[in-house]
């Protein structure tokens, strides 16, 4: 899909998020000079052709109780990470999951999932539910619970070009 200059006007009006209002697309729309329902269409029409792949919301998590961060970083053989990385997926409680290169001599993990929990011990828990469902009780892998929150928000995008 080609992009005209009113879809790049509208994905740069909702990525900092849609206003907290009853109508959020209408007020978009009226931001940038389209009607509700042109601002629906629009949206749609990106999702279907991929140029937007996921329309949701950031959970602001911390606020939310959820205080036990973690992200678990697994040793998984090469010739495994995309499976394991679909077979993690496939649980609610994992949030994040994707692949990053190894770091060799001090750095062996190549699968990385973040699960978020209010308590410590409800995500050990859930770290044992993947290694245990998943095979992987003898993987070498590191619990890394987060400490301070210094930043957490959705993705941005600057449509313009560079000049």
């Amino acid at each position: 899909m080609e992009l005209t200059e009113a879809d790049q006007k509208l994905v740069e009006a909702i990525a900092p998020g849609l206003p907290l209002v009853a109508e959020p697309y209408a007020a978009i729309g009226e931001q940038i000079g389209m009607d509700e329902s042109e601002v629906i269409e629009r949206i749609e029409k990106m999702i279907e052709s991929g140029v937007i792949k996921r329309h949701g919301l950031v959970v602001r998590h911390h606020e939310l109780g959820y205080r036990a961060n973690a992200m678990c970083v697994w040793n998984i053989p090469d010739d495994k990470v995309d499976e394991m990385g679909r077979r993690f997926s496939a649980y609610d409680f994992v949030t994040l999951c994707y692949q990053r290169p190894r770091r060799l001599p001090d750095w062996p993990y190549t699968l990385f999932c973040m699960i978020h929990g209010k308590e410590r011990e409800s995500v050990l828990q859930q770290v044992d539910v993947l290694a245990k469902e998943c095979g992987l009780e003898d993987v070498e892998r590191a619990v890394l619970f987060s400490g301070r929150r210094f930043k957490q928000r959705g993705a941005r995008y600057a449509m313009k070009e560079a000049q």
